[in-house]
């Protein structure tokens, strides 16, 4: 079914990664709006984490709904609505005099935004459209866009909000959200839904899905991806600040992080085409935890800084096309929009912990120490739990060959 609009594989992949870019772009440049906002408003940083840890709740909770709805009704509308809820839900950011509308505009309205214009919604079409032999490839040349917009948007953002006010920025983001409109019709010409065929119902794919144990150890990662990279993407440029540091660096380390990802996500995908994308998680996961613990221990100066990034944006978003891969794999492409959207979910649930927590216990303790101890903990706890994944199809695992 993957040459159903019979277009060039280039052609799919660009529109996917346009859409991803600005999704992820503008979502990655959250963190340089904490200190402006909140200094503005009088907040204190519990405010802002909490509504950006109520973005990525209400992105992970909508994810399995909207890939569901691409799954039976076609990506089209769903990258529609999410697109117009991305640019109404930036205009009321900027609006937000309070911590409720805040919670409301760049938490609840961006974070239904965001489940229907980033990976499970993409890559749902994508399944469609790409043989299954590259598909973990073409997941990752996608995913390394959305790390190509992280690197290109942060530095934008720093320099729109330096010049005309993050007021401003939020407004100019608006109207460029809606450019996903046109991308999203682009990509989609064609496709018919995935599950408008006969067979297997939603219910019954669900439960096969989450009785299986390979399917809850890969929610279990993506907890602990989700919790790792939102606390340190929104809550690394208040740490360097707290520690002296310029706001530059903080803005250098985002963008760094944002270029990295692009050869860290590609290779990654491209390596899950070759080797066993379960040992390459594990790979992710455990080197996550090393360094952050390097990170701590070495002297912080602007140099350690920007190694830390680079090399944590190695491993940002290089688990997505690992864990996307093995699901569409295991489970095949018809549902595969909702189930990448579960265990998207739990991956949200861990981000949701990651910001809130960052706040929350900084506010506490006066401290990021006791966050970041967490962070490498769970790091080592994730690592283990991907090394009994079974990749298998579950047709495979019945054939009479895999049995003996």
């Amino acid at each position: 079914m993957h040459n159903e609009s019979a277009r060039p594989l280039a052609t799919v992949l660009l529109f996917a990664a346009l859409i991803v870019c600005i999704s992820m772009g503008i979502r990655h440049t959250m963190g340089l709006f904490l200190a402006p906002m909140t200094q503005e408003h009088q907040w204190n940083r519990e405010i802002f984490s909490l509504a950006i840890a109520v973005q990525n709740l209400a992105w992970g909770a909508c994810q399995p709904f909207a890939g569901l709805l691409a799954d039976r009704f076609g990506a089209r509308r769903v990258l529609w609505a999410g697109a117009a809820l991305y640019a109404l839900g930036l205009a009321g950011m900027a609006w937000s005099a309070t911590g409720t509308g805040l919670a409301a505009s760049a938490g609840l309205l961006i974070g239904m935004a965001q489940s229907g214009t980033t990976y499970s919604v993409v890559f749902a079409a994508m399944g469609r459209l790409v043989p299954q032999a590259r598909l973990s490839w073409a997941m990752g040349l996608v995913g390394a866009a959305g790390s190509f917009g992280q690197f290109l948007m942060v530095p934008v953002a720093a320099g729109l909000i330096d010049g005309m006010g993050w007021f401003g920025t939020l407004l100019v983001f608006a109207l460029a959200a809606l450019l996903m409109l046109p991308l999203g019709a682009s990509l989609t010409r064609g496709l018919t839904p995935a599950a408008a065929h006969a067979g297997q119902s939603a219910k019954a794919a669900l439960r096969e899905a989450t009785g299986d144990r390979s399917f809850k150890l890969l929610a279990l990662g993506f907890f602990v991806c989700g919790f790792q990279v939102v606390f340190i993407g929104v809550h690394l440029p208040a740490y360097l600040l707290d520690k002296g540091m310029s706001a530059n660096v903080g803005m250098t380390a985002l963008a760094l992080i944002g270029l990295f990802n692009i050869a860290g996500t590609y290779g990654y995908g491209h390596l899950g085409s070759r080797f066993p994308k379960r040992l390459l998680l594990a790979s992710i996961y455990f080197l996550r935890s090393v360094g952050v613990t390097l990170f701590l221990l070495a002297p912080l100066t602007p140099l350690t800084v920007y190694l830390f990034a680079a090399f944590i944006g190695l491993l940002w978003l290089s688990t997505v096309p690992l864990t996307n891969a093995i699901v569409g794999h295991i489970f095949g492409m018809r549902y595969f929009g909702m189930l990448s959207g579960f265990v998207f979910f739990s991956h949200q649930v861990g981000s949701f912990l990651g910001v809130w927590l960052g706040g929350k216990l900084f506010d506490a303790t006066g401290s990021y120490d006791l966050v970041w101890g967490i962070v490498v903990a769970l790091g080592v706890i994730a690592a283990i739990a991907h090394l009994p994944i079974d990749e298998r199809s579950l047709i495979q695992r019945a054939s009479p060959e895999a049995a003996r």
